[in-house]
C-alpha cells in the first residue's frame, strides 16, 4: 500500500489535533467530483520509491563538445490533425479541422489558450472592420466574439465600427468550453521542440515536457507557434525579422482617482485603456526592436521590463491624487510580435491591399486597424511552404511582406488564417493530399459553410 500522509495526519503530528477535527468536519460536508473543484484538503502520495529515469539519452561531452546521442521517443499519440500552438489562430484552426471532420490534437506550452491574446494581456480587438465600419472576421472568430457577448463582464466596447477589449480569464474559460464542446484532445505544458520528417514530408512533432520528450504522429501539422517552430525545424524556408517586444500590464483603483489633488501639468502617463473589469486597465509597451528568437535578449527584455513598470507605477503613485493606483500583474507572456515568417507558394502584400487584388485562392479577408482603409484578401498559398509537405502555417507567421506583417499579425486576422489553415489540413486529410495538392475550391466552400467571409 502506498505510504500517504493528508492534511489531517500533518496536523496531528503537529498537535493540531482539536484544529485538524474542525477542518475534518467542515470537509465531511462538502459535496466534490474527483479533478473538479474543492478538495477535502492538502494530501500527498509517494507514486515510486527511489525511482530512476530509465528512458534517459542524456547529452555526452566529448572532447570539449556535447554530442546527443540517437533514441527512440515514445509515441505519445496519433491523430489526424496537429496544431502546435493554442493562441487564437491555433485553437481556431483546432476548432475548424474538427467541424471539418478530421480527429484533432491540440497541444500548447503554456497552461491556458489564447496565447498573447490572454497571457500577454493583449487585450484589444482590432483588425477585423474596414472602411465604413464593415466588419470582415467572420466565422469561428465572430462566434468566440458573439458568445463572449453573452458572457457578464467578459467584452465592452463591441458595437459595429468600434474596437472592443476582452477580458483574458474571460476568453481563457471560453475557448476551454469551445474546445471540449469541439471533442478535441489537449495536452498542456508541452514544447514543440523539432519535427518528425519523412523525407521532405512533415509526419508529426516532437514535444518537450515533464513527461520527458515524446512524440505525437500527424497526417498534417498546423504550425500555431507565433514564431513557425515546427516549419522551420522541418527545413521550410523563411524570414528571419526583427521588431518590437514589449510586455502588458493591468493597473487597477483607477475608479479611485481624484485628479482634484493633481497640480495642473502633472497628470501621469502610460494609464492605459479600459478593461470590461471597473477601475482596471490595461497598459501596453511598445519596447524596443530586437530579435525575438535571441535567449539572452528575452531574458534581457523580461528583466528590463518588469522594473521599468514597476518603478513607473511607483512615480504613478507619488502624484497627489494617484496615491491608490496600484500595478495589478503583468503579463506572463512576453509580447514578441514577430520573429519567424514563412516564405510561401503566395505573399500577402501590400501592394495587393492598395489594388484590391482579388486571388482565386483566397481563404480569408483582413482588415484594417482603425477602419481607415479596404478589405485585402488572403491567399491559401501565404500558409503553404514552397518545398516541405503536411504541414501549414497560421497566425503571425504565414507569408507576409514586412509592410503587412502588423496587420497580419492582430488578433482577428489570426482567427481567419487559423480558420482556413484548420479547414485546409481536414480536406487534405480527407483527400489524402499533402496541402498544396488540396482542392481550394472544396476548402473555400467549408469556409463558408462555416460562415467564413471570403470576399
Amino acid at each position: 500500500m502506498k505510504d500517504r500522509i493528508n492534511r489531517r495526519d500533518c496536523l496531528r503530528m503537529f498537535g493540531y489535533s482539536g484544529l485538524a477535527t474542525g477542518l475534518s468536519g467542515i470537509a465531511s460536508n462538502q459535496l466534490f467530483a474527483q479533478n473538479i473543484g474543492e478538495s477535502s484538503g492538502f494530501q500527498s502520495s509517494v507514486i515510486a520509491a527511489s525511482k530512476i529515469e530509465t528512458h534517459r539519452t542524456n547529452a555526452v561531452l566529448v572532447n570539449g563538445q556535447v554530442i546527443q546521442p540517437q533514441c527512440q521517443l515514445p509515441i505519445l499519440d496519433k491523430t489526424d490533425v496537429l496544431v502546435v500552438g493554442g493562441g487564437p489562430a491555433g485553437t481556431v484552426a483546432a476548432i475548424a479541422a474538427k467541424r471539418a471532420g478530421a480527429n484533432v490534437i491540440l497541444v500548447e506550452r503554456y497552461g491556458h489558450f489564447g496565447g498573447l491574446w490572454t497571457g500577454g494581456l493583449v487585450l484589444l480587438i482590432l483588425g477585423h472592420i474596414v472602411t465604413g465600419g464593415k466588419q470582415v472576421c467572420q466565422g469561428i472568430g465572430e462566434e468566440i466574439m458573439h458568445r463572449l457577448d453573452t458572457m457578464d463582464g467578459a467584452i465592452i466596447n463591441r458595437k459595429p465600427g468600434i474596437n472592443p477589449t476582452v477580458d483574458a480569464e474571460a476568453v481563457k474559460y471560453l475557448m476551454v468550453e469551445m474546445i471540449e464542446e469541439a471533442g478535441i484532445q489537449v495536452y498542456l505544458h508541452c514544447w514543440g521542440v523539432d519535427a518528425i520528417m519523412d523525407d521532405q514530408n512533415v509526419r508529426g512533432a516532437v514535444f518537450e515536457s515533464k513527461s520527458g520528450r515524446q512524440a505525437i504522429l500527424a497526417d498534417v501539422v498546423v504550425d500555431a507557434t507565433g514564431d513557425g517552430d515546427v516549419f522551420a525545424a522541418a527545413g521550410a524556408e523563411f524570414e528571419h525579422r526583427s521588431h518590437n517586444i514589449g510586455l502588458v500590464s493591468r493597473i487597477g483603483n483607477l475608479d479611485r482617482v481624484n485628479p482634484q489633488k493633481t497640480p495642473e501639468g502633472q497628470k501621469p502617463r502610460r494609464l492605459g485603456n479600459s478593461t470590461p473589469v471597473a477601475g482596471v486597465n490595461w497598459v501596453n509597451l511598445t519596447g524596443p526592436e530586437v530579435d525575438g528568437l535571441d535567449l539572452a535578449t528575452l531574458t534581457r527584455m523580461e528583466m528590463n521590463h518588469r522594473k521599468f513598470i514597476w518603478n513607473n507605477m511607483q512615480k504613478t503613485r507619488s502624484i497627489p491624487g494617484y496615491e491608490k493606483v496600484y500595478l495589478m500583474e503583468t503579463a506572463p507572456q512576453l509580447g514578441v510580435r514577430i520573429t519567424r515568417v514563412l516564405n510561401g507558394l503566395n505573399t500577402i502584400r501590400l501592394e495587393d491591399l492598395k489594388a484590391g487584388t482579388k486571388f482565386p485562392d483566397v481563404v480569408g479577408v483582413g482588415g484594417a486597424s482603425n477602419a481607415e482603409h479596404g478589405e485585402w484578401q488572403i491567399p491559401y498559398g501565404a500558409l503553404v511552404p514552397r518545398k516541405v509537405d503536411h504541414v501549414l502555417a497560421t497566425g503571425r507567421c504565414v507569408s507576409t511582406d514586412i509592410r503587412m506583417a502588423d496587420l497580419v499579425r492582430l488578433i482577428p486576422n489570426c482567427f481567419v488564417t487559423g480558420h482556413a489553415a484548420g479547414v485546409a489540413a481536414a480536406v487534405a486529410v480527407q483527400d489524402q493530399c499533402p496541402p498544396r495538392n488540396a482542392d481550394v475550391i472544396k476548402i473555400q466552400r467549408i469556409l463558408k459553410q462555416q460562415d467564413a467571409y471570403l470576399g
